[in-house]
């Protein structure tokens, strides 16, 4: 067998480039790089240097390649500083994607200088292979990897904390990341055997790590049927304690449907710490909706008022945020239905470059705006077809599939019958397994992502 060529040892690598994400679209690139920069601005967390080489990963996805190598020189430097005595094997997955990013500028000699550096490291670790090796530090930075990805890849996230506990049983960062990737897991697939051990390991977690408010507000969710006291003892720590916006994020969501004043409270707060974050305003706008949904006469323009504003304020910070848009069109339904419709025609003609989830929500919306506003049923039933095609199976959707069923109730109460049985139809022949297939489920790959990009 003759020599790897450049492209072979690329992939060879153990890194961001070459392991196998689920990252959707360009607007789940850009929410989980704001995630990724809260974390690590925030909060100085043992991962940290991982967090922030997943960054530069998803910075290349974006085409910013400057904000990558910045990423990953930072990331450097953090382990030099907080591991200077196996530096070497925390430092493979940086060097995989330093290679990797200057593969994609086209600057050949430092691809070969930092494989040069991989394939040193390798050997003095005893590695068969010369691009690779299997070491408890690159499970663990790919199960954190995972997670930052989606709490969706909880499964794959645990089998690699679970590999690198084998070889480090006792590694504080190994046992919070398994446990994180349990209740990941328990989120995504809510089984009493996720829920039991996701208990068991955030608990022993939150013992051992005291500042872990991440576990803690993880471990709330976990008891909040069972043991609502010592769940609110949790939040009531983390809220005083924690300086992550996505940590508090999580604290205020949940009180949102119980106690939404104490939601809003904590989400202001967050927003202290980092008023640029659009979901934290998002989130707010949603407190105040819930609270109109209660509210008497003489408040209710107040609220509505307050749910406005905060979800422009998501709007004029994340302009491509879809579901803002939706929820402030929703609120100026209440009075100005022209500005929800005006909404909602932007959004239509936007569609094309929307991801698939975001046009079935718009769908969504836009077919409830024809139905129930305008009483108009066959422009409804249009909009909601286009959306029930996208074969995606997103939440959203399962209420087109809902809606259709309505509208074909109302064509055959008013003996149309014709309309109603081609819309049952219609249904059946979109979910079948033939037509299922047609699609990847919402799992764009990474990888293939990135070749459509680079095309």
């Amino acid at each position: 067998m003759g020599p790897l060529s450049l492209k072979e040892k690329l992939q060879a690598l153990q890194c961001h480039f070459t392991w196998n994400f689920e990252i959707r679209d360009k607007v789940d690139a850009a929410h989980t790089l704001q995630t990724l920069a809260l974390r690590t601005a925030h909060t100085h967390y043992q991962n940290q240097a991982t967090l922030l080489a997943m960054q530069a990963y998803l910075c290349h996805l974006q085409g910013q390649y400057e904000d990558a190598l910045q990423s990953l020189g930072e990331a450097e430097e953090i382990l030099l500083r907080d591991h200077p005595e196996n530096f070497p094997r925390q430092v493979l997955v940086i060097y995989g994607n330093y290679a990797w990013i200057y593969y994609h500028l086209a600057h050949y000699d430092l691809v070969e200088l930092y494989l040069d550096k991989v394939r040193k490291i390798c050997s003095s670790l005893k590695s068969r292979s010369p691009y690779a090796v299997q070491i408890p530090e690159i499970h663990a930075q790919k199960g954190w990897s995972l997670l930052a990805a989606g709490f969706r890849n909880g499964r794959e996230a645990t089998k690699c904390f679970q590999m690198a506990l084998r070889e480090d049983e006792a590694n504080g960062e190994f046992l919070a990341g398994l446990a994180i990737a349990v209740f990941a897991s328990w989120t995504h697939s809510p089984k009493s055997v996720f829920w039991e051990a996701a208990k068991q390991k955030l608990s022993a977690i939150v013992h051992e790590q005291q500042q872990n408010y991440e576990a803690k507000v993880y471990l709330a969710k976990i008891l909040k049927k069972t043991d609502r006291q010592q769940a609110e003892a949790l939040l009531e720590d983390v809220v005083q304690n924690s300086l992550d916006p996505e940590v508090l994020r999580h604290a205020g969501k949940f009180f949102l449907s119980e106690f939404p004043q104490q939601a809003i409270a904590i989400l202001q707060r967050a927003i202290a710490l980092n008023p640029n974050y659009h979901l934290l305003h998002y989130d707010l706008g949603v407190c105040y909706k819930k609270q109109l949904e209660e509210a008497k006469s003489g408040r209710r323009e107040e609220i509505l008022a307050a749910a406005i504003e905060a979800f422009k304020k998501a709007v004029q910070k994340d302009p491509v945020s879809v579901f803002s848009k939706l929820a402030l069109a929703e609120m100026y339904g209440e009075n100005t239905p022209h500005h929800q419709e005006e909404i909602y025609r932007n959004l239509m003609s936007e569609m094309p470059s929307l991801s698939k989830r975001c046009q079935q929500a718009v769908s969504l919306h836009w077919g409830d705006f024809l139905f129930y506003k305008q009483k108009s049923l066959w422009k409804a039933a249009q909009t909601y077809r286009a959306g029930f095609t996208i074969p995606d199976n997103y939440l959203e959707r399962q209420q087109l599939k809902k809606r259709l069923e309505e509208v074909a109730g109302e064509f055959q109460q008013s003996s149309q019958t014709t309309e109603a049985e081609a819309i049952h139809e219609f249904i059946h022949q979109n979910e079948t397994p033939q037509y299922m297939g047609r699609a990847t489920g919402g799992s764009n790959r990474a990888g293939d992502w990135r070749r459509r990009e680079n095309v």
